[in-house]
């Protein structure tokens, strides 16, 4: 087998696609200037931001944080038990993976009940503003990424057919979901 056509074949052809990659890297655009727009804004508003930053729990933060993060490893441990055609485990990965993403859910649904009981809303003051959109867009995102893996474990559970490149297009679009937190958490809960 000639190695150099592999080798070509993986650069040409990233894990889910180069389709996805475009998107993910449009998406990792997308947030990362509007992290760039909410620092300067913060500069026009420094007191707002940080007494705003104050409001925030840094510890719900950090939990979800580590719900992600965990979760991102489950889905890689998932991957590596699908191509090694281990599908149990990789099924067993995949249900942890998810859970994971339900548990940042649920805490972050905890952490917007408090918000809006303190009446902190989207028209609060510019750094809630900010903090809504990108935390409600990045919700947004992890739903559509429970809802592809939720589709793969039914897929398993079912004994379809499922090939390794839609296996890995989901999990690359479910890591963009901890890479766009990676960025979130520091910036809005720790910055200002």
């Amino acid at each position: 087998m000639d190695t150099s056509t592999i080798n070509s074949k993986n650069i040409a052809y990233p894990p889910g696609g180069i389709l996805l990659w475009i998107i993910i890297f449009l998406e990792l655009f997308t947030f990362g200037a509007a992290l760039v727009a909410m620092v300067l804004y913060s500069k026009d508003e420094p007191e707002i931001f940080h007494q705003s930053k104050l409001l925030l729990n840094t510890t719900f933060g950090a939990i979800n944080t580590i719900f992600l993060l965990t979760s991102g490893f489950f889905m890689a441990k998932s991957v590596e038990n699908f191509k090694e055609n281990k599908i149990e485990k990789a099924t067993f990965f995949l249900k942890l993976t998810m859970v994971g993403g339900v548990l940042f859910l649920l805490l972050k649904s905890v952490e917007y009940y408090f918000k809006l009981q303190a009446g902190l809303t989207i028209g609060y003051n510019t750094f809630f503003s900010f903090y809504w959109m990108l935390t409600l867009f990045h919700v947004i995102h992890v739903v559509v990424g429970l809802v592809i893996l939720l589709f793969n474990y039914v897929g398993f559970k079912r004994k379809s057919t499922l090939n390794l490149e839609d296996f890995e297009a989901s999990a690359a679009f479910w890591h963009m979901c901890d890479l766009i937190w990676l960025l979130l958490f520091p910036v809005i809960y720790l910055l200002f």
